[in-house]
């Protein structure tokens, strides 16, 4: 039997298509529950490397019992007919599971070759950026944070949910705005480019730990220290963490003969992750008042939007010609882009109008 993801799994079930298939996923929660008739049911919470679905178990199934052997964090295969219910969405009929073999769980967390080639490409052009860095007080910080903290950093999430609320998904985040960043510093030489590059790297390090992703899970749980501090709170503190680092180590001697001064640096560092939300009323301390602190800003805020739209192309169901549903926390409905222009049919064209 074929085998697809569920973000494959979906679309199919968008286009209105009904398919017998199976999906390799972990299994976040099992919950008991009961119709307005009083027939209880289960509903099974599966997800994988960029998506989620509920899966219903009824009563009078023969799932129903099995599914009292699965719990939080299990590895399985669930296979059955899938298809859309205009009302509850995905739909499974005559469902069934197998726990996965140790190989197979491995290429399950290891994610699809498409995206764990992505994703592979998107931290090696992060340390491309590390290695095209002048300062070398920067580089020392950036090299310190990879060094302690890069296998975390590739597993976490740059969001809950809306961008990048996946396993890997701060990866994507950080190298999508590193590219922005680099363009910009090209069209705005005035802007600096390591500090730029360096706030990008920077902004979002306190979601290590506010949307920290287990090595064996995809789930991106709550915890106390994220609810109690938020990601830029631990982001500011892990930034002077490493410049505390940086005094002890044995160039910096020489180091602070540098212009700009050592501390210089470090306060517009933290500026770039204080502000980066760009309001107070999002979550930002101060405003951004530096330009750099405004290029971050904007360039967090495009590829975050910019992942929202692609994104709904993808689920969002249409509702006319062209047009998609609204994705939240977008509000306004998606109008299908223009497509690229065919290369064969402009040859043509201009061929008729030699």
């Amino acid at each position: 039997m074929q085998t697809l993801t569920l973000t494959d799994l979906k679309a199919l079930a968008l286009r209105g298509e009904t398919v017998s298939t199976a999906s390799h996923v972990q299994i976040e929660r099992v919950v008991t529950k009961t119709t307005k008739e009083g027939k209880p049911y289960r509903e099974v919470h599966c997800i994988d490397s960029r998506e989620k679905v509920i899966l219903k178990a009824w009563s009078d199934s023969a799932i129903y019992s099995l599914c009292e052997s699965l719990a939080e964090g299990h590895c399985v295969e669930i296979s059955g007919e899938f298809g859309h219910h205009a009302a509850f969405g995905l739909e499974a009929r005559r469902w069934t599971f197998r726990v996965l073999s140790a190989s197979e769980q491995s290429a399950l967390f290891a994610g699809p070759p498409e995206l764990r080639a992505k994703q592979e490409a998107d931290f090696q052009f992060i340390l491309e950026c590390l290695e095209s860095l002048r300062d070398p007080r920067l580089r020392y910080v950036w090299e310190l944070f990879l060094a302690d903290y890069g296998d975390r950093f590739r597993r976490a999430a740059a969001a809950r949910s809306f961008h990048h609320a996946r396993r890997g998904g701060l990866v994507e985040h950080v190298a999508g705005m590193m590219r922005a960043a680099a363009a910009l510093a090209t069209v705005y030489p005035r802007l600096h480019r390591d500090l730029l590059l360096s706030g990008v790297l920077f902004h979002d390090c306190g979601k290590l730990w506010e949307n920290h992703v287990a090595e064996t899970g995809f789930s991106i749980e709550h915890n106390e220290v994220g609810e109690l501090l938020g990601h830029i709170s631990m982001g500011i503190e892990l930034v002077n963490n490493l410049w505390r680092r940086l005094r002890l180590c044995e160039p910096y001697g020489a180091w602070k003969k540098l212009d700009p001064a050592c501390e210089s640096v470090r306060l517009h560092l933290l500026h770039l992750v204080a502000s980066h939300h760009g309001e107070m009323a999002f979550g930002s301390p101060v405003l951004p008042k530096t330009p750099e602190a405004l290029a971050l800003h904007y360039i967090d805020n495009l590829d975050a939007k910019l992942e929202m739209v692609f994104g709904g192309y993808a689920t969002a169901p249409l509702v006319a010609p062209n047009i998609h549903d609204r994705v939240r926390p977008l509000t306004q409905y998606l109008v299908a882009p223009l497509g690229a222009l065919v290369e064969a049919a402009l040859e043509e064209a201009a061929s008729a109008n030699r």
